[in-house]
């Protein structure tokens, strides 16, 4: 039977279907505590979403295998290969995160909100990979932003949650402003918002380059701000240091990605290389700066912390860095779509590590052990199971064999230096190699620090447990299944540049 052209939207309509149920049941009955039901729902909408996805991504929807990509809506969305990958990305960690989450709001009010914020932000990040329009691209980032704003914020009695949840709206809000100013530069040159048209609206751009130029500069912004990277990066820390630890997975895991899923696409088809870098708007030098810059400052910084869960918060803008490579080793003739869908495969695999050691700290912080180093000392003792997962999630971010972010960040710096980008994967190998300085001193201090104090854990939350399990054992499997995960990557990226 064939589907109608709407359905290929799937995913993004099962979580904001999900999301419109939760409301309706907290209209219903505002005091609601079913925790059960409530995450049970939302798991469910999240675990539909990605089995749509990944039913869709095999079966070749939106590719070239079945007749290239379905556009809807008068061109301004696309559903293609990169648009089902990144779907994949947002609803695995939208799983992990509300599985976790059913421990974490034990006992707090408001919970039906939280999850119906949860599902809100995963569909605008879906619709984020889709967007074939300047106009789309800003909706649903829109979409995907206000509903983070109260997530961080959302331990409302929390001082430091508030404080982050302030911050990160008024920087958003900024960000915001710059990135429709560029939508509006772009648009005064090329008379359209529809990418393909503004490819082609910039060949008679004439002595409206410069604006053109501008305008690209202010669209750039926006994408460093979603994807925290300097210098547009300094929401994150306090975001992710006072945001509700699984929100903290959500963001610097799903959010970053989305901010990707976009960048990727517009540039690409809005702003080709052969077209625009000769005009002088030579945006993979610019990228190719700030990746160098935010890979090394947020390595250093991390470097620096004794907060583990502010460590990982500048780790994940070192790792914006290195997936910017796939943006900044493009150029006119190279292997543009290897490039591209290695830092693609390289984000899936973050989605896992990363929202995993996350997940770890929300599940300390239930334990009420503390945030530093020196807290973490000698924890294995009294959790070897979860311990040795966040082994996995540090080994792996560090890029250490035989872990999946090894293969990754391979694949990564491989590409780059096919494309005659060496300089940009030795940088990236350089600060790969310090990060396994302070992801070790997490291993350090649960494996072989003794306890600074004795500490008693009281509970084995099941749902924490199982979403940390969850992502470990996808970190794992993400090494041997790497193959495919990166030859359809590649695939998907390589439509764009055809």
């Amino acid at each position: 039977m064939q589907l109608p052209s709407w359905a290929a939207l799937g995913p993004a309509l099962v979580l904001a279907l999900t999301a419109l149920v939760l409301l309706g049941l907290d209209s219903i009955d505002p005091d609601s505590t079913h925790s059960s039901a409530l995450a049970g729902i939302s798991a469910l909408g999240a675990l539909s979403a990605l089995g749509l996805a990944g039913w869709y991504l095999l079966a070749g929807t939106g590719q070239a295998s079945t007749g290239g990509p379905i556009l809807l809506y008068g061109d301004a969305l696309v559903v293609d290969g990169m648009s089902l990958f990144f779907s994949v990305i947002f609803a695995s960690v939208a799983a992990m995160v509300i599985v976790a989450s059913y421990d974490y709001l034990k006992g707090r009010t408001y919970q039906a909100e939280f999850y119906s914020l949860v599902m809100l932000a995963a569909t605008g990040m879906t619709l984020m990979a889709s967007s074939n329009s300047l106009a789309s691209v800003f909706v649903s980032l829109e979409l995907a932003s206000l509903p983070s704003y109260a997530l961080v914020a959302f331990l409302k009695r929390n001082e430091g949650s508030v404080e982050a949840g302030l911050k990160y709206f008024l920087i958003g809000a900024v960000s915001s402003a710059v990135f429709a100013f560029g939508i509006s530069l772009v648009y005064a040159v090329t008379g359209s918002l529809l990418l393909s048209d503004v490819a082609s609206g910039l060949v008679d751009a004439g002595d409206f380059v410069g604006v053109a130029g501008v305008g690209v500069l202010l669209i750039a912004g926006g994408f460093a701000f979603k994807t925290a990277s300097v210098p547009f990066h300094f929401w994150a820390p306090e975001a992710y240091e006072g945001a509700p630890a699984p929100i903290s997975a959500f963001l610097s895991s799903a959010s970053k990605a989305a901010g990707f899923a976009v960048a990727f696409r517009v540039f690409v088809e809005a702003f080709p290389i052969a077209s625009v870098v000769p005009m002088g708007i030579d945006w993979p030098l610019l990228f190719a700066v700030l990746a160098v810059v935010t890979m090394t400052l947020g390595n250093f910084a991390a470097a620096t912390q004794e907060n583990v869960k502010r460590m990982l918060a500048y780790s994940s803008i070192g790792h914006a860095g290195y997936a910017l490579i796939g943006l900044a080793a493009l150029s006119q003739g190279g292997p543009n779509g290897q490039v591209m869908g290695a830092s693609m495969a390289h984000l899936l695999v973050y989605g896992f590590m990363n929202t995993g050691a996350f997940l770890f700290i929300a599940l300390v912080e239930h334990w009420e052990v503390g945030r530093t180093f020196e807290d973490y000392n000698g924890l294995a003792t009294k959790a070897p199971v979860a311990c040795t997962a966040m082994t996995v999630f540090m080994f792996s971010l560090a890029g250490l064999p035989p872990f999946g972010g090894f293969l990754s960040k391979y694949a990564l710096f491989y590409s780059a230096v096919q494309g005659g980008f060496w300089w940009l994967a030795a940088v990236g190998a350089i600060n790969s190699a310090l990060s396994l300085f302070y992801y070790s001193r997490v291993v350090k201090a649960m494996w072989i620090e003794e306890p600074s104090t004795p500490f008693e854990l009281e509970s084995k939350p099941v749902g924490l447990y199982v979403a940390v399990m969850f992502a470990a054992v996808g970190t794992l499997l993400l090494l041997p299944g790497f193959g495919p995960v990166v030859e359809t990557a590649q695939t998907a990226a390589t439509a764009l540049f055809a």
